[in-house]
């Protein structure tokens, strides 16, 4: 390899993660919820605390929980420079347009659970084009 150049790592193609909170996300509230974005209010597990308080994990919480470490794996994806990340990128972008198509046209998706979905869709995308393109730039060697 020349020197000054880094090695392109390619990997495996991996579809945007970010694709399974949002079909559970319609699974659950088309299924079980009626089309209500309510039910995503429904408690799971309530833990007592040693304040006295106790915590509650709603179905929402648990959506976001799911949502949150698709995010982590998805940014951790947008570190690799290979061949298949162009496509996965636009695939993400794609993604995110579907949540935001259906947040603003489907009922069922009228609330903050999917709404905090659409932004972790949204900083997917921002961060896999600003990682991109920020080692693109580093891979550029003036001679």
């Amino acid at each position: 390899m020349p020197p000054g150049r880094r090695a392109v790592r390619t990997g495996p193609f991996i579809p945007p993660l970010l694709l399974i909170p949002l079909i559970a996300y319609n699974f659950f509230a088309f299924l079980f919820m009626g089309g209500s974005p309510a039910g995503w209010k429904l408690e799971l597990l309530t833990v007592p605390m040693v304040s006295g308080v106790p915590w509650t994990l709603t179905a929402g919480d648990l959506m976001l929980v799911v949502g949150l470490v698709c995010l982590f794996f998805e940014v951790l994806k947008s570190t690799n420079t290979g061949r298949n990340s162009v496509i996965e990128h636009m695939l993400s972008v794609v993604v995110f347009v579907i949540f935001l198509v259906e947040f603003l046209l489907v009922g069922a998706a009228a609330s903050s659970v999917f709404f905090i979905l659409m932004v972790m869709a949204l900083v997917d995308v921002t961060a896999g084009f600003t990682v991109s393109i920020t080692g693109a730039g580093r891979d550029v060697s003036m001679s």
